[in-house]
């Protein structure tokens, strides 16, 4: 039992849950659900794939999470193994392309190229300025792109913004990332990350403005997108979201501490979270 908690934090299960909701909620929007055997196979794909990139990622980053004093991580702790995070990984990967393969072409090729992309990511792509955060903002998206074509044979116009606004917050969430591990992140890695390239201070502030076009984007969909014209659920769901990426943000400028940066990381990813389980949500009412 303690192996199995330890591979859920290894593989962060709780962002799973999150990309299940985007799926589920592009699903919906793109053209209502699949079949029952389809839906399926479409929400183990981002269950494995997120599984085996996040163990990836440990594997590669353990000096990195020990600097940074990551103790809770099962690779830093000893909770597991190097070579069993190597093999959750493969495994994870594995499952999650070949349930994709039965869905059609794009969703096994969508599946495939980001499983690709995540073992990239974790051995060289998150050395290189901008493009590793850019990377991570996009996997954020990908679910509902994936979800939609599970369904769809082209791009419903109300996933286009609301692709947008998830890939906006997601880059901000990613440079306060890069703001937390600054440290394991020069000494260890020499990465070139944002902080490392302008400076901590302004890092915080690219970030903050990417947050705050984020919420553009959510207020125009409240304002001009069906289905969340108008809606009282997204509205007030996504502004609980708003004011906690807001104060995120502004804390990142404000107070410069290792205990608020943890807390934060929990806090926008809650805040995240909302804003997708809203998007779901309505979806689901349109149904």
């Amino acid at each position: 039992m303690n192996k199995v908690l330890a591979i859920l934090r290894l593989t962060r299960i709780e962002h799973s849950i999150m990309l299940v909701i985007a799926v589920l909620a592009a699903e919906m929007l793109a053209g209502g659900p699949p079949g029952a055997m389809t839906l399926a196979l479409s929400l183990i794909t981002p269950i494995f794939v997120s599984m085996g990139s996040f163990a990836l990622n440990d594997y590669y980053d353990i000096e990195v999470d020990r600097l940074n004093k990551k103790n809770k991580r099962p690779l830093v702790n000893g909770s597991l193994t190097l070579r069993q995070a190597k093999y959750t990984a493969a495994a994870s990967f594995a499952i999650g392309v070949v349930a994709s393969a039965p869905i059609g072409a794009y969703a096994f090729a969508i599946a495939f190229v980001f499983a690709a992309l995540a073992a990239v990511y974790a051995r060289t792509l998150k050395e290189v300025l901008i493009v590793g955060n850019t990377y991570v903002a996009l996997s954020m998206v990908i679910p509902f792109i994936y979800g939609n074509y599970v369904v769809a044979s082209a791009l419903a116009p109300s996933i286009i913004p609301v692709c947008a606004m998830v890939f906006l917050s997601g880059m901000g969430r990613e440079i306060h990332g890069t703001i937390r591990d600054y440290k394991g992140d020069v000494k260890v890695r020499n990465a070139l990350t944002l902080p490392k390239a302008i400076g901590l201070g302004p890092a915080a502030w690219v970030a903050l403005v990417l947050y705050l076009a984020a919420i553009a984007v959510s207020a125009y969909l409240f304002v001009s997108v069906p289905p969340f014209e108008g809606s009282l659920t997204y509205g007030a769901m996504v502004l609980v979201s708003d004011v906690l990426l807001l104060y995120v943000s502004f804390g990142h400028i404000v107070f410069k501490s290792d205990s608020f940066y943890d807390g934060a990381r929990n806090l926008s990813l809650a805040a995240m979270a909302l804003a997708i389980l809203s998007i779901l949500l309505v979806s689901l009412v349109r149904i």
